[in-house]
């Protein structure tokens, strides 16, 4: 089976863009107004009233259930190419955004929202750090290699600001030409931007805020000059990441002062595949100047899990607390474990309010740490359910355990990382029905 994946990186160059000129033929008018017509049904049905109520319960500490959602647009042939009938690019990006939203809904029937509107997100470019930073790919994989251009303390000198800019007139003709096709079935919202899809008309990743600053600081330096350079280059490692939390600051600054940052209080991604329903920060229709502190952001650090609790809240910690806090709330985490270091980050991040529970992490620990203070965040282990045969009983075992000691407590059930299921897209149908049972619903 042919699968596509998609490796994050934080660089958005500079490419020359077209102009954005479209003619829709009828037929991609028809389809993305059929699609549109039956996303606003469900974004207008009292389904949808009843999920955000109680994804907002959950981000509120005030749980009326456990939710689940299931991030389907990793799953090869979830969506085949045969189903796309638009054939302009963009257009058929924003089939493929409609597509996925209503196809999980019908299909999967976990706790997906929709809203009643399209999101855009502004075209973003940024440049690099002076250094390149040369991906090498697998073929057919998610496998990649970095170049590490940063390998000496002297290369630390080749390091440059980066530049950035929004592509207005290209993001808000395309806007216009939505809107001429389906707007009056479904508005075209633009607002905030996709860190890693940064193509018109497909940002699933769209308002989470996230700094992707130690993958950027592993992408430079690698695993080896990370590990080795708190001891033999603590002042070179020091002004490395200096850099990077201050290039974060002058982005996020530039943000806001191009009017990009928009509330993510909606159904935009608030952490990894989190939405942002709450009553602690603005609500999503509110008309207000948007600050940082009337959002989510979502900061993680998969790349210094196999350094200790202590050098971890010694080197890295202090930079993420301090872009995190900027925010109004935090979501906190992705595939990382963080059992063994969660009370600093605790201590660390006081606006944090969910935590992301990967299955490389002790459970039990975690929940107790956590109580009801906080959302625990649950990554299902993606392994029992992908590949050529799913395994149902590792599966079961690892949903129930997890319920077992999180029953009284904020909990959400969110599946990412699953890639390959060998074509038998029932099974993600399957993994939604049998977590409702486990846990009662």
């Amino acid at each position: 089976m042919e699968q596509t994946y998609q490796v994050y990186t934080n660089q958005q160059t500079f490419d020359d863009l077209e102009a954005i000129e479209i003619t829709p033929t009828q037929d991609e008018k028809q389809r993305l107004r059929e699609l549109a017509a039956r996303f606003a049904e469900i974004a207008h049905s009292d389904d949808m009233v009843v999920k955000k109520r109680q994804w907002k319960a959950i981000r509120d500490l005030k749980p009326e259930r456990p939710m689940i959602l299931f991030e389907t647009f990793s799953v090869a042939g979830f969506i085949t190419e045969e189903e796309l009938k638009c054939s302009h690019p963009l257009l058929r990006n924003v089939e493929k955004s409609l597509l996925y939203s209503v196809k999980q809904y019908e299909e999967v029937k976990d706790d997906i929202v929709l809203e009643k509107y399209f999101q855009l997100a502004w075209q973003i470019r940024r440049s690099d750090y002076g250094v390149k930073i040369v991906e090498h790919h697998a073929s057919n994989s998610m496998a990649y290699m970095s170049n590490f251009p940063l390998q000496t303390p002297d290369d630390l000198n080749k390091l440059k600001e980066r530049v950035f800019s929004v592509d207005r007139k290209r993001t808000l003709d395309f806007k216009a030409v939505l809107e001429g096709i389906f707007g009056d079935l479904l508005p075209v919202r633009v607002g905030n931007y996709d860190n890693w899809f940064s193509d018109l008309g497909f940002n699933p990743f769209c308002g989470n805020n996230s700094p992707v600053f130690t993958m950027d600081l592993f992408k430079l330096m690698g695993y080896d000059n990370m590990l080795l350079w708190p001891y033999d280059h603590p002042e070179a490692l020091k002004d490395l990441l200096e850099f990077l939390m201050k290039d974060r600051r002058r982005f996020f600054k530039w943000l806001k002062d191009e009017k990009i940052l928009a509330l993510n209080t909606d159904n935009q991604f608030a952490g990894p595949s989190g939405y942002g329903y709450v009553s602690g920060l603005p609500h999503p229709d509110s008309d207000i100047d948007v600050d940082h502190k009337d959002c989510w952001c979502w900061v993680e650090s998969q790349e210094t899990n196999v350094v200790s609790p202590a050098m971890f809240d010694e080197w890295f910690l202090p930079y993420l607390a301090e872009y995190a806090n900027g925010f109004g709330l935090v979501s906190y985490g992705c595939c990382e474990p963080v059992d063994d270091r969660i009370e600093f980050i605790k201590k660390a991040i006081p606006r944090l309010r969910t935590v992301s529970v990967s299955g490389w992490n002790n459970f039990e620990r975690v929940a107790e740490s956590l109580g009801k203070d906080y959302v625990y965040c649950r990554k299902p282990n993606p392994v029992f359910i992908s590949g050529k045969h799913a395994h149902w009983d590792g599966a079961r075992e690892d949903i129930a355990r997890t319920f077992a000691c999180t029953k009284d407590q904020p909990v959400e059930f969110v599946v990412r990382d699953v890639y390959d299921i060998g074509g038998d897209m029932g099974r993600i149908a399957r993994w939604v029905e049998m977590t409702k049972e486990i846990i009662g619903l």
